[in-house]
């Protein structure tokens, strides 16, 4: 497997001390991996290359409740389907929020937008289409694709080479059983604390939330959440769809009944949930994204 580093040239906002990067293996099952990683100190991107390349790229954010990045359940595994169906996979392993990096609450979105225009820049090389390069995030990771989303032109850093002139926007966002408001009513309290801290202002709680920064140049999103989901309410992405639409900007949303949280594909089996990649991709060729 490939690995593309985000900043070769060193990584901004370093804190002093650095932290140390940890890999806690969570699968009890010797037939899967389970990994879930902290203290994230050189961002980078693990590339799943298809045998055949329709052109199509999904930059993968795995979450973790910006304490640690899962990155088999929500991001390898997924990375995996994709390449068998054409799609070149590249899974973001992102600095987190908590671990005293310079930027602070826009840690993760420095790397999410620097990791798009890395995809861009070596589209030659990986057979992509620049202009078919979505982001699909998953809990906390999909509040990083929607922030990603929604503020792909928010400059977090200074320019490092040639790729940072090249725009991070997605041609189109998935987020599933995402986080996105920071709304103490309805927020994961975990991923809140870590991004914003838990005595946030208000104003401070509406710059990183999502659903209040869309604006016309958001691309097509798509939602799905389930209804009994006891960790990240539904409600986010039902704020997200009414923001979205109001802007007029084309959303697609899936709720279901049951489900849970944190599934992913192999926790899927057996729940109605279980075909929520084919409605993704059902919508992403409607999109002509892949």
């Amino acid at each position: 497997m490939e690995t593309l580093t985000l900043w070769p040239q060193g990584v901004p906002g370093m804190p002093d001390p650095p932290p140390q990067e940890r890999v806690t293996e969570r699968s009890t099952d010797s037939s899967y991996r389970d990994r879930a990683i902290a203290g994230i100190v050189e961002p980078r991107m693990a590339v799943f290359r298809p045998d055949r390349p329709t052109g199509a790229a999904v930059l993968l954010i795995p979450g973790g409740g910006y304490r640690h990045v899962v990155v088999d359940k929500e991001g390898f595994e997924m990375g995996r389907w994709l390449s068998r169906r054409g799609i070149t996979a590249f899974v973001l392993f992102y600095r987190l929020p908590g671990d005293g990096w310079v930027a602070g609450p826009d840690v993760a979105l420095s790397d999410a937008q620097r990791a798009m225009r890395i995809i861009r820049a070596e589209a030659d090389r990986f057979t992509i289409d620049p202009q078919r390069v979505s982001a699909m995030g998953f809990s906390a990771g999909g509040h990083l694709c929607a922030d990603l989303a929604t503020r792909f032109a928010h400059q977090t850093y200074d320019a490092h080479d040639a790729a940072d002139t090249l725009s991070a926007r997605p041609d189109g966002a998935a987020c599933i059983y995402p986080v996105i408001s920071m709304d103490p009513a309805i927020a994961h309290a975990g991923s809140r604390r870590l991004l914003i801290g838990e005595h946030a202002s208000s104003q401070r709680e509406r710059a990183h939330s999502p659903d209040h920064n869309v604006t016309p140049d958001t691309p097509p999103i798509f939602l799905l959440h389930p209804e009994d989901d006891g960790s990240v309410p539904v409600e986010n992405s039902l704020r997200m769809r009414a923001a979205l639409s109001a802007q007029g900007i084309p959303v697609e949303t899936h709720l279901f009944a049951s489900g849970g949280h944190g599934f992913g594909l192999r926790k899927a089996v057996g729940k109605p949930v279980e075909d929520w990649p084919a409605l993704w991709l059902a919508w992403a060729e409607r999109r002509k994204l892949v």
